[in-house]
């Protein structure tokens, strides 16, 4: 086991995830500028794609780091049947899932019943597929719809929050069904479909279109609530990243055929195609 995912287990993650979200909002001139360039420089943040490329207009880094993009520069794929990968990034993991079982990395797996954190919701995708997208301090952090759906039903689950980073995936068991999460139930006309918002170590917070800021404050334990909507179109903006972290999407057997060349490490963008839904006489 990596030294860094030794460290991980022993440090206080909740505590310094808290104390990051109070520095990302920091409105002090010389700070918030000084930590929004070396995030530009040192991991090649391509700020000509922002709706702003001023760091003088984000009053935070926070706001930075969840940064609009202009109009335009990320085109949905222009099939309507199309399954568009919901956040730039570099693709984890993605394929099928058998006998409940998701692939986190060579030689690790975890359980659908795990992640979900639902018994009843698990055999639904038991033998389905999923996409896994890890978000990168690099990336533009806004998490969008894979195809138009209606949200019936949330899950806030308490967990660690260990990173996603590619080294604790590769090092850590069971990471993604560990880690404090927010479990998105969706309906569409292709059938059902759940989008999982996973923290992570240094993660300032999740939040949602329609509940605002959701994580924190730190479930204590798990947390469902109902929806009647709101109904989101296909590339619609569903929720935002506080800093890196992890999305998953997955999709029950037959509701559509995913690429066959999203191999680990590939980079993707939101709004790209990542497969063809089956359509909803299929």
């Amino acid at each position: 086991m990596r030294f860094s995912v030794v460290v991980s287990h022993m440090l206080p993650q909740h505590a310094l995830s808290a104390l990051v979200r109070v520095a990302a909002r920091w409105r002090w001139r010389p700070w918030k500028n000084w930590l929004i360039q070396r995030v530009v420089r040192g991991y090649g943040v391509d700020l000509a794609e922002a709706e702003s490329a001023d760091v003088a207009n984000y009053v935070h880094f926070d706001a930075f780091f969840t940064r609009a993009l202009k109009p335009g520069v990320r085109p949905l794929d222009a099939d309507p049947r199309s399954l568009l990968c919901p956040a730039d990034g570099r693709i984890s993991q993605a394929g099928a899932i058998r006998n409940g079982r998701i692939v986190q990395a060579k030689g690790r797996v975890y359980s659908v019943a795990e992640l979900l954190g639902d018994a009843a919701a698990t055999q639904r995708y038991a033998e389905g597929g999923f996409v896994n997208v890890y978000l990168s301090p690099r990336d533009y952090h806004r998490v969008h719809m894979p195809c138009a759906g209606r949200l019936v039903e949330t899950l806030h689950i308490p967990g660690r929050l260990f990173s996603v980073a590619p080294a604790s995936v590769a090092g850590v068991d069971r990471l993604f069904a560990r880690n404090e999460r927010l479990v998105c139930h969706f309906e569409s006309e292709h059938g059902l479909f759940v989008v999982i918002m996973v923290g992570a170590l240094l993660v300032s917070g999740i939040s949602t279109v329609w509940a605002g800021h959701v994580v924190p404050p730190y479930a204590r334990a798990p947390q469902r609530v109902r929806h009647a909507g709101p109904q989101l179109e296909a590339g619609a903006e569903m929720a935002r990243f506080h800093m890196g972290s992890t999305v998953i999407v997955l999709l029950p057997a037959g509701a559509a055929s995913l690429r066959a060349n999203l191999v680990p490490e590939l980079a993707v963008r939101m709004g790209q195609r990542l497969g063809t839904l089956s359509s909803p006489a299929d």
